[in-house]
């Protein structure tokens, strides 16, 4: 029996259902050497990438860690995957301690041709409820390409913006965001994996990590400021252990430009819609 087209997969939706634990909260904020929220405090912004994690047994795992394909997402067997940016609004924020449902929906699926090869973009939608309300609306982009050497440089230079934070990051720190992302991606943490199979120069950064990391310090530079949206979009890969700063400006209509990159350029951009109130 043949497998079915990946466009047959459109409109597949799959609920999951989890509790906003102050143990695994407490995990996170280790991991970004943070204060932990206290039950019933909001969560920072897309720390619930931690969550809403279904558990998958080793033997339903693929070769790159992930579990395998043709279940909820399909199949795209000999390539591979990669988070490539998402959109977010955030309605109300989530609680600590809180039970929450998110429900997700796979909007389309494209086939794309780019230098590196052929691309398969997969779009999900989930939308978060609590407590009987809409809490968060998510779009992820997540991208299937061939096997072929990563594309580590040659983008736009890093701009001059009105925050910056550097940030180093080590293996420690990368396994530590896999862990409690329950993320079995082993371009993470498996350096003969990422060096000998995928062709990467070292261990990746996390592009959720980036993204978080990249909105945290907005948060910082801007503490006045409500974000209401934020969108984000992968250019190319960071590696471990090398250093990459986060930054952004204010464009001045309820707006901001976020980035992330180093001395080769940008790897991650985006851009933050905001409200002049002060945050919950």
């Amino acid at each position: 029996m043949s497998t079915p087209a990946p466009q047959a997969w459109i409109g597949r939706s799959e609920t999951v259902h989890d509790c906003i634990s102050h143990n695994l909260v407490k995990r996170i904020a280790a991991t970004f050497s943070e204060p932990a929220p206290a039950p019933g405090d909001a969560l920072p912004a897309l720390w619930h990438w931690a969550f809403f994690q279904e558990p998958v047994e080793a033997a339903g795992l693929g070769g790159d860690g992930h579990p395998a394909r043709g279940g909820f997402l399909p199949p795209a067997d000999n390539r591979n995957r990669m988070w490539a940016g998402g959109r977010l609004a955030f309605i109300r924020p989530l609680r600590v301690d809180a039970q929450v449902s998110r429900r997700s929906t796979i909007l389309n699926v494209e086939e794309k041709h780019g230098r590196t090869g052929s691309l398969m973009f997969v779009t999900v939608q989930h939308e978060y409820v609590q407590d009987g309300q809409q809490a968060l609306i998510e779009e992820q982009d997540i991208v299937y390409r061939e096997p072929s050497p990563p594309k580590l440089g040659g983008t736009e230079p890093m701009p001059h913006g009105d925050w910056n934070e550097s940030v180093q990051p080590d293996p420690t720190l990368l396994f530590r965001y896999s862990a409690v992302t329950f993320n079995g991606h082993r371009i993470h943490y498996d350096w003969p994996y990422v060096t000998e199979t995928e062709g990467y120069p070292g261990l990746v950064v996390h592009g959720p990590l980036i993204a978080t990391l990249n909105l945290r310090a907005f948060v910082r530079a801007n503490p006045q400021l409500s974000v209401r949206r934020f969108s984000y979009r992968g250019v190319r890969p960071l590696i471990c252990p090398d250093a990459f700063q986060v930054g952004g400006r204010l464009t001045g209509d309820g707006k901001a430009q976020v980035w992330a990159g180093n001395q080769a350029g940008q790897a991650q951009v985006g851009e933050i819609e905001f409200a002049q109130e002060v945050r919950p």
